[in-house]
C-alpha cells in the first residue's frame, strides 16, 4: 500500500510544476469554471498515456531522432502561441455556454490540453527519464500485474491534481471581479506564449545549433 501511495504521490508531484498544463487549466478554469479547466487536463493525460505506452514499448526512443525532435518544437511552438494569443484576445469573454460546459467548449478544451502534451518535447524528456526509470525498477521487481498497477497509481496521482486544479479555479473565481478574472486570463496567455517561443526557441537552436 505504502508503494502504491508513493506513485500516487509521484503523480501528483509531476504534475505541479508550473507549466503550459497548468496555465491552460487556470485560464479556461477562470473563464469556463470546473469542467473546461478539467477537460485540458484529461487531454493531457491521454497523451501522457500514449507516452507511458510509448515508454512501455520502447517506440519513445524514435522521437529521439533530430527531425522529429525539430517537428515537436516547432509544432509545439504554434501551439502553445496561438493558445496564448486566443486567449489573450478572448480575455473578457464569461460566455454563459462556456460556463454551462457545452460539448464543443469541452471538445476544445480537451484538444487543447491533448495537443500542449503530445507535442510538447519535454514531456518525452519527462516520461521518458521519470516512467522509464520507474519502469526498469519495477520490472526487475515486479510481475506484469503490479507494473499495470503502479502505471495506473501515476495516472491517478495526475489525475487528482487536475481535479484539484479545476476544483480551486473554478471556486476562487466566484470570488474575483471581472477585472481581476481578466487579468488572469491575459498572464495565463501571455505565459503560454512564453512557452511558445521558448519551445520556438529550442528548434532553432537544434537547427542552427546554436
Amino acid at each position: 500500500m505504502y508503494i502504491l501511495l508513493g506513485y500516487v504521490f509521484l503523480g501528483l508531484t509531476l504534475s505541479a510544476p508550473m507549466g503550459p498544463i497548468n496555465a491552460a487549466q487556470l485560464d479556461k478554469g477562470v473563464r469556463g469554471g470546473f469542467m473546461p479547466a478539467w477537460f485540458v487536463g484529461l487531454g493531457a493525460i491521454a497523451a501522457d498515456i500514449i507516452y507511458m505506452l510509448l515508454v512501455y514499448f520502447g517506440v519513445v526512443h524514435l522521437l529521439e531522432l533530430p527531425f522529429v525532435k525539430v517537428f515537436l518544437w516547432l509544432f509545439g511552438c504554434f501551439v502553445l502561441v496561438y493558445t496564448g494569443v486566443d486567449s489573450i484576445k478572448s480575455s473578457g469573454a464569461h460566455a454563459p455556454s462556456q460556463m454551462r460546459g457545452d460539448h464543443s467548449q469541452l471538445s476544445k478544451s480537451f484538444t487543447q490540453g491533448f495537443l500542449m502534451s503530445l507535442f510538447n518535447p519535454l514531456s518525452i524528456m519527462f516520461w521518458l527519464g521519470i516512467y522509464g526509470s520507474v519502469l526498469a525498477k519495477a520490472v526487475d521487481d515486479s510481475p506484469m500485474d503490479q507494473l499495470l498497477i503502479y502505471s495506473g497509481a501515476i495516472i491517478f496521482g495526475v489525475l487528482l491534481w487536475d481535479v484539484f486544479m479545476a476544483t480551486a479555479v473554478s471556486v476562487f473565481r466566484k470570488y474575483l471581479t471581472p477585472n481581476v478574472l481578466k487579468g488572469i486570463s491575459i498572464i495565463s496567455g501571455l505565459s503560454l506564449v512564453c512557452f511558445g517561443c521558448y519551445f520556438g526557441y529550442k528548434a532553432i537552436q537544434f537547427l542552427f545549433f546554436i
